[in-house]
């Protein structure tokens, strides 16, 4: 009996989960403002709940990779996104309920920081199972162009997540809770329906003996490797790029409003519309950027983190010199710009420095990585904004200078040479 030949690997699932993903956790930073201060809470509590779900995704991200190579990257997704989904529907409940009847400041803190650990927790699923069924499709020639579609994906989040959200909640702040509660549960429809199940990759290569670059068995378990280390050798160039690049971001996103009232000389309304302008610049010039990693595949993955590290660096030192709006939008852009060069390359580059069975215990590290980055980036931003307006934009220079030396003096991974134990990749159709 014929079966019929397997279906193209079909990216656009993938790209919408990716998208709503990224659109709700974004969406919860332009209304979390507001309210707090509707609820007479204070803004300690709004800036802990959304540093919270940073530590989340940072403590978790290995673990879904992990888990998704032995069950399965459909299974994890699905969990990920309906969990992250059910309990943005909770807090949106729980806010109704607050807006229309007063509780108690700090039964609002809690549900705050407790729903907003466990969205972290959940969504930390999604980036490296997304990027983990990626490689197990897309052969190692293509990931880049492939991930440069994913990362464009979450860059129109970044931008489109808020500004919606910010006018649902134009008709009452519940509203807008309820709306970004949908957008996670959208995403699980879109995987539920359309991304075929696959056979979890480690599931094939436990029944095929260990290969000379899979991990040592684990002392004591005849046959089963030892988790990988987050500072494993082969992930060394794609871990420090992912956590220079989300470090550089967030401190960019900390630094910007304070810099717009301080160095452009404008009141609190003024700075909070400069600091929105520019991130829309941000997710602009990183869907663009990312267009020319998508057409030119041919490109050596070292060289666009080269490039993108010194575009960005010239980009972020140039705020030294802005002293009006339209300088500071055109220094963020450029920044941006060269970020979106960066993104996609370090994720294929973790896809290609490992076997099939380990696809989503990388991509874990890199998503671990970035997580770090964007916990720790609002501290170090913040703290070198106390010394001068300026210093936080040349700690992002000085660290992706660093990074440009370290590509040039490695010169970042190559692809891995298939094995038997690696799964055929297809063709991806948008």
């Amino acid at each position: 009996m014929r079966h019929p030949p397997p279906k193209a690997f079909r990216l656009l699932p993938l790209l919408a989960a990716a998208l709503v993903g990224t659109m709700a956790m974004m969406a919860y930073v332009a209304i979390i403002g507001p309210l707090v201060r509707r609820l007479g809470v204070s803004e300690l509590v709004a800036g802990v709940s959304m540093a919270i779900g940073g530590v989340f995704w940072m403590l978790m991200a290995r673990w879904w990779g992990r888990l998704s190579d032995r069950r399965g990257r459909k299974r994890v997704l699905l969990i990920g996104l309906g969990v992250f989904g059910l309990t943005y529907l909770a807090l949106a409940v729980f806010v109704d309920a607050a807006l229309r009847q007063p509780l108690p400041a700090l039964w609002v803190a809690v549900v705050l920081i407790a729903t907003r650990s466990v969205i972290g927790a959940f969504y930390a699923a999604v980036p490296p199972t997304a990027a983990a069924t990626i490689a197990d499709n897309v052969a190692p020639e293509g990931r880049h162009a492939a991930m440069a579609k994913l990362g464009s994906a979450n860059a129109l989040g970044m931008v489109a997540g808020p500004a919606i959200i910010s006018q649902v909640s134009a008709q009452g702040l519940e509203w807008g809770f309820y709306a970004t509660a949908m957008l996670p549960l959208l995403g699980f429809a879109c995987i539920a329906l359309w991304l075929p199940a696959q056979i979890p990759v480690a599931a094939t290569a436990s029944a095929k003996p260990l290969q000379p670059s899979m991990p040592a068995p684990r002392p004591g378990v005849p046959g089963r490797a030892a988790p990988m280390a987050l500072w494993d050798r082969r992930l060394r160039p794609a871990v420090l790029t992912a956590f220079i690049a989300m470090m550089s971001v967030a401190v960019a996103q900390v630094s910007v409003g304070f810099f717009a009232m301080d160095r452009l000389g404008l009141d609190e309304t003024g700075g909070a519309r400069a600091a929105g302008h520019a991130l829309a610049c941000v997710g602009v010039a990183l869907m663009l950027s990312q267009q020319f990693v998508i057409r030119l595949p041919h490109i050596a993955l070292p060289h666009w983190v080269l490039a993108g590290a010194l575009i960005s660096a010239g980009g972020f030192a140039s705020v030294f010199l802005a002293h009006s709006l339209p300088g500071l939008l055109l220094a963020y852009a450029v920044g941006a710009f060269g970020m979106g060069f960066i993104f996609p390359s370090f994720q294929a580059m973790a896809a290609n420095a490992v076997a099939a069975h380990e696809q989503g215990a990388a991509a874990g590290n890199v998503s671990a990585a970035q997580g770090l980055g964007m916990v720790l980036g609002p501290l170090i931003g913040t703290g070198l904004y106390q010394l001068a307006p300026v210093a936080p934009y040349l700690w992002i220079a000085a660290a992706l200078l660093l990074l440009a030396i370290s590509t040039l003096a490695s010169g970042a991974a190559r692809p891995h040479a298939a094995g038997p134990d690696q799964a055929q990749p297809q063709t991806p159709r948008p």
